[in-house]
């Protein structure tokens, strides 16, 4: 399998040199790299951005002043090895042996592993795709997969116990897809690490005030805040599952960032035995290019998927097995996050300040509200939430959020100051009442896969840890002891995870009926009942049928971005580091091609233009003058707005090659 690595060499003091992160370069740059080792500049691509613009932005380092990918040199060593990669030169890039002539491979067959080394259990050659086989394989290395990973790894020392686990990651490094407000509830990591202060973690901003705005469009008035965030602090989660990753190798897990789970692996009783990357070196017309190689198959005795909200191999198991069904859950109802990194100026800077607000920009049908958040070394995080479930078609969630920007109470804050980071990601507001059934034939769902954000606390990174950690319990379990898994969902009934979410259930079901009453109803569970209600509020209507025909809305109309408080998508899409290679298959699928000029530009006034904040989607006239979408593939936040939001459906959100998307570093 090709891969293509930007590692560096260890020197002899096993420090590294700073690189670029994993598969941030294009397929049609290696002969470039080969024949060039000292990396001279690289022509931008078709989007107008440059392939290597990942490193626009210095990545977010370890407690020891590395880069993330670093941690990795050594799994990769023994991962390439493995499967036929060879290091070339002093450029520090990985490429398949069988692709190179004075390479020497060994032959194929079954290599097997004695011992642990690598934590792997297998190899095998015998299909057309190489095969590993681990204890379990995490999909996912985020807050709930590390905290699985390292949960399993730690009961393996409790009890004398040896398991491989694995962990795949389709970001180009480990917190390169992590997006999130975040203000920080530690008390699944006081369980998990409770070490954590002691051992550097970049958790280091506790809350110093807490404030809740309702805002009109020239005013900001206060309300009391039903937040309760003493002993939280106010973090960066890319940087916090950077540091989660070291903890886990330390403790033995293998770590694969840069491979994309696209398919889902059955045995003949259909029990999930594993999954696979996709194939790599595919054009797109779908011709196979001269460094064409097979993905990878990573099968493991327990599945643990923890892909965060929407994802794509989560929802095709919960389909296939009804675990919605099976729990009589509700669907799922979703909001889009939007985002921003800002370096302000020292003055106007106070560590751990949190905002949070209601009304203004959004209409008072459209559920949502702002962040702003104030972190270390004069950052702030800003950023707004709006629910998919908006009715008018015209209602664009990113020029929403440049508006938000030159309200007079948050303007004055920015002015001087500059972004370093721009993001989106989807997140789940179904609640108590959209949690699936987690456990399927052969593995269980965590995190945000699941769903498990706490909407009125505006938190989910401390209940998708102890999912993972519950699930490794669960796991050990199984492996060991000869439990079933089933225990996991036993012990999430029995948790504080439970708990929290039950008492939290009628919160946003409580908006659909718009702001006001949905303030009213919240203010009496939150202040009177006390999550006590004799009865649980349903969500309406699918996000994807909320959706009004443009005849019945009107259009709105939003100001040109000024270029100092507010930006174009291409000025935005640039700060997000965000880089496919162009010569891929589109992961972004019409079922039907004709929908989108037939049902979506006429009946709704071509909506995939506005939701997505990448500008991924364009109508574009022919040449007949015919209006015609274009997808913009190469531009794709893997945010999965268009997946859950598309009136018909008719988008499936897929992994493209294992490495593209975003490089968030603060975010």
């Amino acid at each position: 399998m090709l891969r293509l690595l930007s590692i560096s060499s260890k020197s002899k003091s096993n420090s590294f040199r700073k690189s670029s992160s994993i598969s941030s370069y294009s397929f049609t740059h290696l002969e470039t790299h080969i024949c060039n080792p000292t990396n001279s500049p690289i022509s931008s691509n078709s989007s107008g951005f440059p392939s290597n613009q990942f490193n626009s932005i210095n990545p977010a380092k370890t407690p020891d002043g590395y880069s993330f990918s670093h941690r990795f040199d050594r799994n990769f060593s023994s991962f390439g090895s493995k499967i036929g990669f060879c290091k070339v030169s002093s450029s520090g890039y990985w490429l398949n042996c069988a692709n190179l002539r004075t390479c020497e491979r060994k032959g194929s067959g079954v290599l097997r592993v004695q011992g642990s080394v690598s934590g792997m259990r297998s190899f095998s050659s015998e299909s057309d795709r190489e095969s590993m086989e681990y204890d379990v394989v995490i999909v996912g290395a985020g807050p709930a997969g590390l905290s699985a990973a390292i949960r399993l790894k730690q009961m393996c020392i409790e009890k004398g116990a040896d398991l491989s686990v694995c962990v795949v990651e389709k970001g180009a490094e480990v917190g390169a897809h992590i997006l999130s407000g975040n203000v920080f509830e530690p008390r699944a990591l006081d369980e998990l690490l409770p070490q954590w202060k002691q051992e550097e973690a970049p958790i280091s901003v506790p809350v110093s005030s807490d404030k809740f705005w309702f805002l009109t469009k020239n005013r900001a008035f206060s309300l009391p805040c039903p937040f309760d965030n003493k002993g939280n602090y106010v973090i960066s989660l890319s940087q916090l599952v950077r540091w989660m990753g070291t903890k886990a190798e330390e403790l033995g897990v293998e770590i694969y960032p840069g491979f994309a789970a696209s398919e889902i692996l059955y045995d003949a009783k259909e029990t999930v035995i594993g999954i696979a990357t996709n194939d790599m070196g595919v054009a797109k017309d779908g011709s196979k290019k001269e460094i064409f190689q097979r993905g990878v198959e990573l099968k493991g005795r327990i599945m643990l998927l923890a892909e965060g909200c929407r994802g794509s191999i989560s929802e095709k198991v919960m389909k296939k097995y009804n675990l919605r069904e099976k729990r009589h859950a509700q669907h799922q109802t979703y909001a889009l996050g939007i985002k921003e990194v800002w370096e302000i100026e020292e003055d106007k800077h106070n560590p751990g300040s949190v905002i949070h607000t209601l009304g203004w920009p959004l209409d008072q049908k459209t559920y949502g509200g702002s962040f702003l958040y104030h972190l270390q070394d004069r950052q702030v995080a800003i950023g707004l939430v709006v629910a998919l479930n908006y009715q008018n078609p015209f209602l664009n969630p990113y020029e929403e959020f440049q508006k938000l920007k030159h309200h007079p109470a948050i303007k004055p804050l920015l002015e001087g100051g500059s972004v370093l980071q721009y993001g989106a990601r989807t997140l789940n507001e179904g609640g108590f009442q959209s949690i699936p059934y987690p456990v399927f034939p052969g593995g269980a769902i965590i995190g945000c896969s699941a769903g498990f954000l706490n909407v009125p606390k505006i938190k989910g990174t401390h209940t998708a840890m102890k999912s993972g950690m519950l699930a490794a319990e669960a796991t050990f379990g199984v492996l060991q002891e000869g439990l079933n898994l089933e225990t996991y969902w036993d012990a999430l009934q029995n948790s504080w995870i439970w708990e929290e979410l039950y008492r939290a259930r009628n919160y946003r079901p409580a908006f659909e009926h718009g702001l006001i009453p949905g303030l009213a109803i919240s203010g009496v569970e939150h202040y009177i009942l006390k999550g006590r209600s004799p009865f649980t509020l349903k969500h309406g209507k699918p996000d994807h049928e909320a959706t009004k025909v443009a005849r019945l809305c009107s259009p709105i109309q939003y100001p040109k971005p000024d270029g100092v408080l507010s930006f174009d998508v291409p000025t935005s899409l640039h700060r997000s580091n965000t880089n496919h290679e162009h010569d891929q298959p589109a992961h972004l699928r019409l079922r039907d091609p004709k929908i989108p000029e037939q049902v979506n530009l006429p009946d709704y006034a071509g909506p995939e233009s506005r939701y997505c904040p990448a500008r991924v989607y364009e109508y574009n006239p022919d040449e007949k003058s015919q209006l015609k979408l274009q997808i913009n593939a190469q531009n794709c936040l893997h945010c999965k707005a268009c997946d859950i939001k598309d009136p018909k459906q008719n988008i499936e959100w897929t992994v493209p090659e294992g490495g593209g998307g975003p490089g968030y570093s603060v975010m």
